[in-house]
C-alpha cells in the first residue's frame, strides 16, 4: 500500500470498536463492526455510534469529514448490517470503485458466510433452505415472514459444532445465495432454530433463560467471511477478508 493509502485509512475516524481487518491496492476495505453500531447514522444524534464518526451523505452513500490539513475525505459504504448484527461491512475509498462492488452485490456474485448460535439442533450437519418470504415495511421498521411471499430466499447452512443438553446451543455457519432483508433470522426461526438473542423473530422464552444463565443480551448473528474477485482499473482484483467471532460467541457456543 502506498504511503498516501496509508495515510488515507489512517485518518479514517472510525466508530467506537471498529477496525480495518483487510484492504486492497484499489481501495476496497473490510471493517469489523461490533454488535450495536450502525452502518451509517440515520440522524445527526446517531454520529456516535456509527461505523464512521462523520457526517454521512445518503444520496452519495459515503461518509465526509476534513482530513488532517483541512483537505475533504470520502469513504463509501457499499453494503449495510443491521446494528444488532456484527461483522464485516465493506468500504471503498473511491467512489467508482464502490459502485463496481455494488454490482457485484446485486449479480449475486460476492460469496458471504455468516455464523449463528441458535437454541437447538440441525436436523442434518449440512442443508440448503429454500423459501418464499414476504417483505414489509411498517411505520419504518422491516418485518419478513416466510409464509405466503413471493422473493425466493435461499442459504446453505453448515452445523460447525453443538452443545450437549442442557443448553442445546448449536453454532451454525449460513451462506446466503439471496440478499432478503432479515432473511437467515427468518429461515432459521422457521426450522426451530432460532437465532439466540433474536427479539423479532426468536423464542422469547429461551431468550430469558439464557440471559439468566449470564448470557449477555445480543443477537447472535455475525458476518464472518466475504470472498470475490472483481476487475477495476483495468486490472483484476480478488478479495477476501474474515472477522473472527467474538468472544461470546466462543463461551456460550
Amino acid at each position: 500500500m502506498s504511503p498516501a493509502a496509508e495515510a488515507y485509512w489512517a485518518g479514517v475516524p472510525l466508530g467506537t470498536g471498529v477496525s480495518r481487518v483487510a484492504c486492497d491496492g484499489a481501495g476496497l476495505a473490510a471493517l469489523d463492526k461490533p454488535e450495536g453500531i450502525l452502518s451509517h447514522p440515520n440522524e445527526p444524534r446517531d454520529a456516535g455510534r456509527s461505523l464512521v464518526r462523520a457526517r454521512y451523505d445518503k444520496a452519495e452513500e459515503c461518509f465526509e469529514w476534513a482530513g488532517a490539513g483541512g483537505e475533504a475525505q470520502r469513504l463509501w459504504l457499499i453494503n449495510r448490517l443491521d446494528s444488532a448484527t456484527s461483522g464485516l461491512i465493506l468500504a471503498a475509498a473511491d467512489g467508482a470503485l464502490a459502485r463496481e462492488i455494488r454490482a457485484q452485490f446485486r449479480r449475486r456474485q460476492v460469496r458471504k458466510v455468516y455464523q449463528a448460535l441458535v437454541f437447538g439442533v440441525p436436523r442434518q450437519p449440512a442443508e440448503t433452505w429454500r423459501d418464499s418470504l414476504s417483505v414489509r415495511k411498517a411505520a419504518g421498521r422491516i418485518r419478513t415472514t416466510a409464509e405466503g411471499g413471493s422473493l425466493p430466499a435461499e442459504c446453505r447452512m453448515t452445523l460447525v459444532r453443538s452443545a450437549s443438553a442442557p443448553t442445546r446451543l448449536s453454532l451454525i455457519s449460513l451462506e446466503p445465495r439471496t440478499g432478503r432483508s432479515h432473511q437467515l433470522r427468518v429461515q432459521c426461526a422457521k426450522r426451530g432454530l432460532p437465532i439466540v438473542g433474536d427479539q423479532t423473530y426468536g423464542d422469547f422464552a429461551a431468550n430469558r433463560a439464557f440471559a439468566r444463565r449470564g448470557g449477555p443480551k445480543r443477537l447472535f448473528l455475525h458476518s464472518f467471511r466475504v470472498a470475490f474477485e472483481y476487475e477495476f482499473g483495468g486490472r483484476a482484483h480478488a478479495f477476501s477478508a474474515e472477522a473472527p467471532l467474538p468472544a461470546d460467541f466462543e463461551k456460550f457456543g
